[in-house]
């Protein structure tokens, strides 16, 4: 009983976050601790609040905030903490990157960078200006996105890594965010 038990939240806890990988795991304090607490409700704001500012402005739907993603965004910004590189994780989720100098940028600098792109989208064409990056802004208003969750990282010598990652992913070839 104590085994089935345990094995059943261990499935429960490793379809919630996919990053247990075994069931010492489940039993370390600071694991425990971890997905208990969940991201602070004023930290999950301060992303969510510009995304869906930026979304409603075109009246799109806002985003909803997935610990899951958030677990995921935090998993890949510790795997880039010693080098804070751009370099997107291989999940099958839309992800936005933020690298800069110090450690006192906030999530909405991050997102007011990605959203500042808007300027190289030319709905008409669907496509980025000419030697333009627009993609981080199709992302963020990709219409079909439902979820976002983020995390920020202080890597390098001191650097802030942010990474969000969305559910379904945007930028599908062919469709347009909106």
């Amino acid at each position: 009983m104590a085994i089935k038990l345990l094995l059943g939240t261990f499935l429960i806890l490793s379809s919630i976050h996919p990053f247990v990988s075994s069931l010492d795991e489940i039993n370390s304090p600071r694991i425990s601790r971890r997905m208990l607490a969940g991201t602070p409700s004023s930290t999950t704001q301060q992303y969510l609040a510009p995304h869906n500012r930026v979304r409603a402005k075109l009246g799109l739907p806002a985003l909803r905030w997935s610990e899951q993603l958030a677990s995921y965004s935090l998993w890949w910004g510790k795997q880039r903490k010693g080098d804070c590189a751009l370099i997107h994780s291989s999940g099958n989720y839309g992800e936005n990157i933020f690298w800069g100098s110090g450690r006192n940028w906030k999530p909405a600098d991050a997102v007011n960078a990605w959203a500042a792109e808007q300027q190289y989208y030319d709905r008409g064409s669907n496509k980025c200006l000419k030697n333009k990056d627009c993609l981080h802004y199709t992302q963020l208003v990709w219409k079909q996105s439902a979820k976002v969750g983020c995390a920020k990282v202080i890597c390098g010598r001191g650097d802030t890594y942010i990474t969000c990652n969305y559910d379904p992913h945007g930028n599908v070839m062919g469709q347009r965010p909106y």
